[in-house]
């Protein structure tokens, strides 16, 4: 009876325990009093260490247990997992079977998240078929767990296919699949799926449904679903939440209110370190490198440590303002104050400033210095090669180029970005020979386009050149032509983003049907004044388009908000955010 009490003491103190010297006290006690030769003693103190992050401790523990159940392998390997090593903790899950022990359905969730986390659809389909051959592919968790899995590999559907399979789910499991389509570039497809899920009532979302669906709207540039999804974050008394409050300076930022953004970062009480480096990577895309700056220096005056993310965002910004020496500056001090080596995504960075400022000289030697491979080395050289076409270095463009094609990463953009320098330099030659050979091997650039919000969550899809696709066609083919017209007055000569050889006239009907041309005038007629005519575009705007809005800012009186896949542009009273550097 005695060894009942002690041994129940110990395991209410060892749930309980969240302090190491306690734990190794309670630790040697067991030993002393012999209850560890209990599976279940041995369980709860697997856990605290766990729970303390004590892997070593715990794994130890694991080999002297002289029995284990399920629970004993579920514990440590829930605990490689939580603790950054999830392939040990599928090498774990691959030896239950050798010592008979049957994995149950936490078990299962545990090694998919393994899984999930090292994007390994190998060994998730492989513990796929293990769960149905156990019969547990009706289980929630496991469902839900592997809804998430096959989401984090980038196979959509076959996440869809296992949610559409359940035969129960709950918000967890709802969230999974929204998450799933945001994070492959469907958030289309994750707002309806969380239009559904508030059409069956059937759960109150919670924090990190709502996070999925903020960043859904973020990637889209849905202001209007934003801000709708904004009102149901404070209606559940999420907003208090950090992770939330982050991913809404985020939204806010990408759909072109950078003023709301800076709101709800004000908001946060103790901000960490995360929403300082949002609202730094926002100010960045806005051309606001030296509010950035100062930002990044009240941070380090709260005695936030700043990480690699955060250094990365100020970087951006000094990039997008052109501040050369503070970037440099800040590159050094990130090892010389705190430790951290840059990684090829600073550098590459450092590359673009140096490139958008003219120096092209010093960053082709920065670039070569660069040690990078894959995706990473694809998008160093890329982005060479788009500040040679921007200054006019042919020559450095040409290197960055063949750089590219030894990769055999991103070769569409890269010969598309190359025959642009080509033909802004005028060699027309070199354009038409770059030209047949991307049809001789079958490259093809990808399609321009742009998309303005109407109402009501309303969107409207625009290709350059075809204004026939719409009812409003006539109207808007003259109004451009009257725009066209107004800008001549003022000096406009608009043809120095085409890129085929034919003649001025051609030139200027080419430039004047542009997708976000298109886009803007169906914005005017359909958009009263007053309000912000929001643009995004899936490609770099063409300097011919940017200096046009701004005239047209100016003749209209109206506010223009241009997301293109580089940065944002205000275009207000005939000049642009952006101040002509992007």
């Amino acid at each position: 009876m005695s060894f009942f009490h002690t041994n129940a003491h110990l395991v209410r103190y060892l749930r309980n325990c969240n302090d190491f010297v306690v734990a190794a006290s309670l630790h040697s006690n067991a030993l002393k009093s012999g209850s560890l030769t209990h599976t279940f003693t041995s369980n709860h103190l697997l856990n605290c260490y766990v729970r303390l992050r004590r892997i070593d401790l715990a794994c130890h523990l694991f080999d002297e247990m002289s029995q284990r159940n399920v629970v004993s392998w579920t514990s440590l390997i829930a605990g490689y997992v939580d603790s950054g090593h999830p392939r040990f903790a599928l090498r774990l899950f691959g030896k239950m079977p050798g010592c008979s022990v049957a994995p149950n359905d936490f078990t299962f969730s545990t090694a998919i998240k393994a899984c999930s986390i090292l994007s390994d659809l190998r060994s998730g389909s492989g513990i796929h078929a293990h769960v149905e051959v156990l019969g547990l592919q009706t289980n929630l968790v496991v469902c839900s767990a592997l809804v998430d899995m096959y989401g984090k590999c980038n196979d959509v559907n076959g996440a869809r296919r296992i949610f559409d399979s359940m035969g129960s789910r709950n918000v967890v499991s709802w969230t999974a699949m929204i998450t799933a389509y945001g994070q492959n570039a469907q958030g289309h497809e994750a707002l309806l799926l969380f239009q559904e899920f508030n059409s069956l009532a059937l759960d109150r979302p919670n924090h990190f449904m709502l996070s999925s669906v903020l960043n859904a709207c973020a990637s889209l540039g849905r202001f209007a679903s934003g801000k709708v999804t904004h009102g149901a974050v404070i209606r559940g008394g999420h907003d208090v939440n950090e992770v939330v409050a982050n991913t809404l300076i985020d939204m806010y930022a990408k759909c072109g209110c950078l003023d709301y953004s800076y709101k709800i970062f004000r908001r946060i009480p103790y901000a960490s370190a995360v929403p300082y480096t949002s609202m730094i990577f926002g100010m960045a895309k806005y051309g606001l490198g030296k509010l950035a700056v100062k930002l990044f220096a009240e941070m380090l005056e709260r005695r936030l440590k700043p990480n690699e993310v955060t250094y990365l965002a100020v970087l951006h910004a000094c990039s997008h303002s052109g501040l050369v020496d503070e970037g440099l500056k800040h590159l050094k001090f990130m090892y010389a104050k705190h430790g951290i080596l840059p990684n090829t995504k600073h550098c590459t960075c450092v590359v673009d400033m140096l490139g958008r400022a003219g120096r092209l000289d010093e960053a082709y030697q920065m670039a070569k210095s660069i040690q990078a491979e894959g995706d990473a080395r694809a998008l160093l050289w890329n982005t060479l090669l788009s500040a040679s076409r921007l200054v006019g270095r042919v020559d450095i463009g040409l290197k960055a180029y063949k750089k590219l094609a030894e990769s055999n990463h991103q070769l569409a953009g890269a010969y598309v970005t190359l025959s642009n320098t080509y033909a802004l330099a005028g060699d027309w030659e070199s354009v038409l020979k770059l030209r047949r050979e991307m049809k001789r091997n079958g490259i093809h650039k990808d399609t321009a386009c742009s998309w303005i919000e109407i109402r009501d969550s309303k969107y409207v899809l625009f290709f350059a050149g075809e204004p026939s696709s719409y009812e409003q066609e006539t109207e808007l083919i003259n109004l451009l032509r009257e725009l066209e017209k107004k800008m001549k007055e003022r000096g406009y000569v608009g043809v120095s983003s085409v890129f085929v050889e034919v003649d001025e006239e051609t030139k200027e009907k080419i430039v004047g049907l542009h997708s976000e041309r298109l886009a803007l005038a169906y914005g005017l007629i359909n958009i009263p004044k007053g309000g912000t005519i929001r643009i995004m575009k899936n490609v770099r705007m063409c300097m011919d388009c940017h200096e046009a809005f701004k005239l047209i800012s100016e003749i209209v009186e109206r506010d223009f908000i241009v997301r293109d896949n580089n940065r944002f542009h205000h275009f207000k009273n005939g000049s642009c955010s952006c101040r002509d550097f992007w």
